[in-house]
């Protein structure tokens, strides 16, 4: 019986494809890929010969029912952008559907962006919660980011460099000043991994480019509700200091993983 291959490819070296993944594209007798320009560079390379058809999010619904078709009768391979389809793509609705009518499905793991930034950043692994792509309008990004701010597992996101010192700000006021590691263009020419705080990244990152993985650590264990008495002296200190609000709640958000309203609310007091 004809079945889906969902095929893992490379996220920036080419030379990262898999021996299997190239032998199932050779065999199938279709590929549904996310951008068939991109997908076709990867063919070239390899020197694989079999037709493409477009399946990406502006005609995923249109697509749907011709590769279901084309299912009776033939093996298809579905292909995104980079890394493996279904995760923040089109494919997850070609997946589901094709689950739905019983048609076979035969992974083929390969590259992920999301588990290279992972391990590259020197946070915990053993417990991640990943959150695709933070929402593009700032109301929604930071809810999101709020109904995590309590979560203790390490976080992975993805965002583009239009949007990326938004985001980072947003995860500055909400989460603190936590630890973080910043994957661009990862395997490609220009890859680069920051690791530092939120605060440092925003300095870093001034005239971002390219594609980013965000990793952040997640919310202290144990961290306390309210301000202590050191934390009550340390802000006290840092008013004397001349150090702008701004600084020294962001400083002591990512310290303590107090909320920064609470900070701010104390500042204001000193003040």
């Amino acid at each position: 019986m004809p079945a889906l291959y969902v095929v893992a490819t490379p996220i920036g070296n080419l030379e990262d494809i898999t021996l299997r993944a190239i032998r199932t594209l050779k065999e199938v007798q279709l590929i549904a890929a996310e951008d068939t320009r991109k997908t076709r560079r990867l063919l070239a390379a390899c020197n694989i010969k079999t037709p493409t058809t477009s399946y990406y999010e502006h005609n995923k619904l249109t697509k749907l029912d011709f590769i279901l078709e084309r299912l009776q009768t033939q093996d298809v391979a579905l292909v995104s952008d980079a890394g493996m389809p279904g995760i923040s793509d089109p494919g997850f609705e070609l997946i589901s559907a094709a689950i739905q009518h019983h048609i076979p499905l035969v992974p083929i793991p390969g590259p992920s962006v999301l588990i290279t930034a992972l391990v590259l950043s020197g946070l915990p692994t053993h417990s991640f919660l990943y959150l695709g792509f933070l929402p593009r309008k700032e109301g929604e990004r930071r809810r999101l980011l709020q109904s995590r701010s309590e979560e203790s597992a390490t976080l992975v996101l993805f965002e583009s460099p239009h949007r990326i010192l938004h985001s980072l700000r947003d995860i500055l006021e909400i989460l603190g000043d936590r630890e973080i590691a910043v994957g661009r263009e990862l395997t490609k020419i220009y890859e680069e991994i920051f690791r530092g705080t939120v605060d440092e990244a925003l300095r870093h990152f001034s005239a971002p480019k390219g594609e980013f993985t965000l990793v952040i650590a997640g919310k202290p264990k144990g961290t306390p509700a309210d301000l202590d008495s050191e934390t009550e002296k340390r802000l006290k200190k840092m008013h004397r200091s001349g150090i702008t609000a701004k600084q020294a709640i962001a400083r002591l958000a990512g310290d303590t993983g107090l909320p920064r309203k609470k900070l701010y609310q104390a500042w204001l007091k000193n003040k």
